[in-house]
């Protein structure tokens, strides 16, 4: 797996442009990895509504639920799918509308220097096999792409955003994770 530099897209990923982006501030690194986890409508997996929400597709009228995101405007930059599939939807060079307020390590406005990547779960139940290992080289992938991304540059967005947000929730087994990427360093 590997991101090229010219574009910002991950080779393994269905790239599906988001309007949701922006360029991000001059003279910012991106040095920080923020993981999330999405399913709509809440608890429910594999359908198109996650990609109709980042692409500014989403039918409000489609589902009671959508109602309450009429009008948002977010994305991510990478979706991993319960079955591992990665679809990319902002260039990780450019600003990804997925922390909304937020602060990490003293500094604020996370969006202007992370990387999000949304898992498709939820905090309640455990998210799907398949994905661990696909985020652990998609992580691998971005650290290869961007220098910055120091193996401790990464955080939940419950981290960045606490008592707003709950994701990727206590379903999320951060060691694992961690134990992945420490296999691929070596």
């Amino acid at each position: 797996m590997r991101v090229d530099p010219a574009t910002g897209l991950l080779d393994a990923a269905r790239f599906r442009p988001s309007p949701h982006c922006d360029d991000r501030p001059a003279d910012v690194a991106v040095d920080l990895i923020v993981v999330h986890g999405i399913s709509l409508p809440p608890g429910d997996f594999g359908g198109p509504w996650i990609d109709a929400l980042f692409t500014h597709a989403l039918d409000p009228d489609a589902h009671p639920y959508f109602q309450t995101l009429a009008g948002l405007r977010v994305s991510a930059h990478l979706l991993v799918r319960r079955n591992g599939e990665l679809l990319q939807y902002v260039p990780f060079h450019r600003r990804a509308w997925h922390a909304g307020e937020s602060v990490y390590a003293g500094r604020c406005r996370c969006n202007d220097f992370s990387i999000g990547i949304e898992l498709e779960g939820t905090d309640q139940l455990p998210y799907d096999d398949r994905q661990y290992p696909r985020l652990a080289a998609a992580i691998t992938a971005l650290r290869a792409a961007y220098p910055t991304l120091h193996p401790d540059r990464l955080a939940g967005h419950s981290d960045i955003a606490p008592g707003r947000k709950t994701d990727p929730g206590p379903s999320f087994d951060w060691n694992r994770l961690r134990r992945l990427l420490a296999d691929s360093a070596k």
